[in-house]
């Protein structure tokens, strides 16, 4: 999902506003071209083990996919199959119209509760901005759940606000706080956002997979003033030694 919001007055919250951006944009860049952080851990990962994970006779899951540009990069890219969720009906139509012939499925679901997917069925997941909407009830139930669905030696690829030196981060959670510690109300969404340390981050990840490789973007700080979000990247691997 893209994830780059404008300061504008509030009109539509939760799914109802990424249904109507989707539709008619007002909000976010949106694009049809696959992250270029995305593009960064395909070639890391094709370096460090050629095409073991990305190639035509692997699957992803693309938990909270938008209109599906990452799901199609992989596709078109490597021959991958794989399946793509996202609560806004207008981003999944989208998604299925650019698809056009791939081996691709979309559907209308959040990422709460259980994925339906098999165990062990899946070589990639991808989290790109989208399970700091959930509560830490259900993020935990997430990232245990990415770990049942993946193949032992399976990737999962997350991205997500970082609020280390983020100066955005420090203003939300001051003036709009969430119950949650870490968390605020979005002002726009309507919607909590939780947003991580790199430490805290890399624990969480860490009680389940082996953490490669971090990274985090700049502060986007001038003159003392705040610029884009901070974001962090994490490649991480369920074990290969994995029984399940």
């Amino acid at each position: 999902m893209a994830r780059h919001v404008k300061n504008h007055k509030r009109k539509r919250h939760g799914t109802a506003f990424w249904d109507s951006e989707y539709t008619n944009a007002e909000h976010l860049a949106l694009s049809v071209e696959p992250s270029e952080d995305l593009e960064k851990f395909c070639r890391w990962l094709v370096r460090n083990q050629g095409t073991t994970t990305l190639n035509k006779f692997g699957s992803l899951i693309d938990l909270g996919c938008g209109n599906g540009r990452n799901a199609l990069y992989l596709a078109r890219e490597f021959g991958m199959k794989g399946v793509g969720y996202d609560t806004s009906g207008a981003a999944i139509k989208e998604a299925k119209r650019l698809a056009d012939g791939l081996p691709l499925q979309y559907e209308v679901r959040g990422m709460a509760g259980t994925l339906d997917v098999e165990d062990a069925s899946q070589v990639l997941a991808l989290d790109m901005m989208s399970s700091h909407f959930l509560n830490k009830e259900e993020r935990v139930f997430l990232r245990d759940e990415i770990h049942r669905v993946l193949a032992p030696g399976g990737w999962l690829f997350m991205k997500t606000f970082l609020s280390d030196g983020d100066l955005h981060t420090r203003r939300l959670l001051k003036d709009s706080p969430a119950e949650e510690t870490g968390a605020y109300i979005h002002p726009i969404i309507g919607v909590q956002e939780y947003v991580y340390s790199e430490e805290e981050l890399t624990t969480f990840l860490g009680e389940r997979f082996i953490v490669h490789k971090v990274y985090a973007s700049h502060k986007h700080v001038s003159k003392g003033r705040a610029r884009k979000r901070r974001t962090i990247s994490v490649y991480a691997e369920k074990d290969p030694y994995a029984k399940s």
